[in-house]
């Protein structure tokens, strides 16, 4: 039977310096914003990592999905994404099993490869080796959460024989997101779906996946849309403006889509209209997300970012509830959805 995408929200915990408010006050206030999504029919929410931010961007998304996973009952939680070669696989098992168990099975893991020097360097990590390191990694991760002792020698990580406890009642699944092709690829070729950042690299993901003879009617996206919802598309893209130019310059700044976007945007128009960013009503909203469901039937989650960096969280809750109410229920399945 045909269903529609789940509808998601997306953090990234940013604090910056500008808009600053006491860490245990905004962990509390996103913690109930995120108790009203579930209320309001949103059915999963989205975590990242980084490290060694100014702007306290959270590096600990597994213990924020613990205390997520205490104050919901039926949303799935999942990360977008943890930066894999980062981890030591087997203590990475250890938490996210322990994670699935105290959630009710409802955690799932995105990965990636990672991006930022300085990060490995801290971590005594070799960038060079991200490819094999979450290949292996993702290996042990599955074997790990068989109930079988893990036995793996590998390029960069060795586990003798080692039982990895607990057994999670139903293994997490692995999705893997990224830009560039080779992450794409990889995507298609070990993980159990696609987190793509709006829908960069979709096209390229089905083709891979019917590459490797599966049939892409099975593929899986999770999509992270960077669209903006509001009843008054002018007067939000004023006043969310700012934050986005925030968001998006440190974005840019980490050389996120490549060496030659690397340039900061000057004002709050230019980073609204020249990042992934797109400001919608809610008929704009039903027309684009219904073209994108069409489009793409794969797509399984659809999240969005809950607020950008700095928002105050009474704007991102009334985004919230405007779109639970005005767009999500006029929106209809795929009709190429099995």
């Amino acid at each position: 039977m045909a269903t529609l995408p789940t509808f998601g929200i997306w953090y990234d915990f940013r604090n910056p310096e500008q808009w600053r408010k006491p860490m245990t006050q905004m962990y509390a206030e996103y913690l109930d914003q995120i108790v009203l999504a579930e209320e309001l029919g949103f059915g999963s929410v989205w975590l990242t990592e980084h490290h060694f931010q100014p702007d306290q961007y959270t590096p600990s998304p597994l213990i924020l999905a613990g205390a997520i996973s205490q104050r919901t009952r039926r949303m799935r939680i999942a990360t977008d994404l943890m930066v894999l070669p980062l981890h030591d696989p087997v203590r990475l098992a250890e938490d996210v099993a322990t994670l699935s168990l105290i959630s009710g099975g409802r955690f799932d893991l995105g990965v990636g490869v990672g991006y930022r020097p300085k990060e490995f360097e801290q971590f005594g990590r070799e960038m060079k080796y991200r490819p094999s390191m979450i290949e292996e990694g993702i290996a042990i991760l599955r074997q790990a959460w068989s109930g079988e002792p893990v036995d793996f020698h590998g390029k960069r990580y060795d586990v003798h024989n080692h039982p990895i406890t607990p057994h999670p009642d139903r293994p997490p699944h692995i999705y893997i997101g990224g830009l560039a092709d080779p992450a794409v690829e990889r995507a298609a070729r070990i993980g159990d779906g696609f987190i793509p950042s709006s829908t960069i690299g979709v096209d390229h993901y089905l083709k891979c996946y019917a590459d490797l003879g599966k049939d892409p009617a099975d593929a899986v996206i999770m999509h992270g849309s960077w669209s903006i919802i509001a009843r008054d598309p002018e007067e939000e893209a004023r006043r969310v403006g700012p934050h986005a130019m925030y968001q998006t310059n440190i974005y840019r700044s980490w050389g996120v889509w490549g060496a030659d976007q690397t340039a900061p945007f000057a004002t709050p128009a230019e980073a609204l209209a020249g990042g992934l960013y797109e400001v919608w009503d809610a008929d704009m909203a039903v027309a684009n997300l219904q073209a994108l469901i069409d489009r793409y039937p794969q797509i399984k989650d659809i999240h969005f970012w809950a607020q950008l960096p700095g928002e105050p969280v009474e704007a991102g809750s009334r985004r919230l509830e405007y779109m639970a109410k005005e767009v999500f229920p006029r929106l209809r399945p795929s009709a190429g959805a099995a």
